[in-house]
């Protein structure tokens, strides 16, 4: 059965076919403009993890409890491994940004807690104010406040590192 096109129509359909794709590829190679930020926007990153305190201290145990537990278990001191959950703070020209209590990881609740955040904020000068509290009892042990002017489409990352002495605030 032979087609009702000879070859040669055939054959120009099919390059009318793969000139009209490639002009739809090409159009939307280019277009629509897509822009991640507004003309007068920033971003704020928030990303860390931090190991909280131990959630309990340790304790010695009694003679009595020694005797209980096989021999080569009998460590006088119990420690046990759960940290506290992480809150941290933001706050930015007095307003709070962002708030959330991260708890640890690990199946023994032992690990780090992890914090990542992205914001789009309006780009100018700006107060930040950050906490974090890392105890069993919730109260705040690191706190930074800062004033940062922020052109549009910069990059500001808050980092913790206790190494550092608490909150480290970086523009890219």
């Amino acid at each position: 059965m032979s087609s009702p096109l000879s070859k040669p129509v055939r054959y120009g359909l099919q390059g009318l076919a793969y000139a009209a794709f490639a002009a739809v590829v090409g159009y939307f190679s280019n277009a629509p403009l897509y822009r991640q930020l507004g003309d007068q926007e920033a971003v704020l990153k928030l990303s860390f993890s931090h190991s909280g305190q131990l959630k309990f201290a340790c304790r010695e145990r009694s003679a009595e409890e020694l005797a209980r537990v096989e021999r080569n278990m009998r460590n006088k001191m119990d420690c046990p491994r759960e940290r506290a959950l992480v809150l941290v703070e933001l706050d930015m020209d007095g307003k709070t940004l962002y708030r959330v209590s991260t708890p640890p990881l690990g199946l023994r609740k032992d690990g780090a807690a992890t914090v990542y955040r992205r914001l789009t904020i309006p780009a100018g000068t700006h107060q930040f104010s950050a906490r974090l509290a890392d105890g069993p009892d919730g109260v705040i042990n690191y706190a930074k406040n800062l004033s940062v002017t922020l052109v549009p489409g910069q990059v500001l990352i808050v980092d913790f590192l206790t190494s550092a002495g608490g909150f480290v605030f970086t523009s890219g």
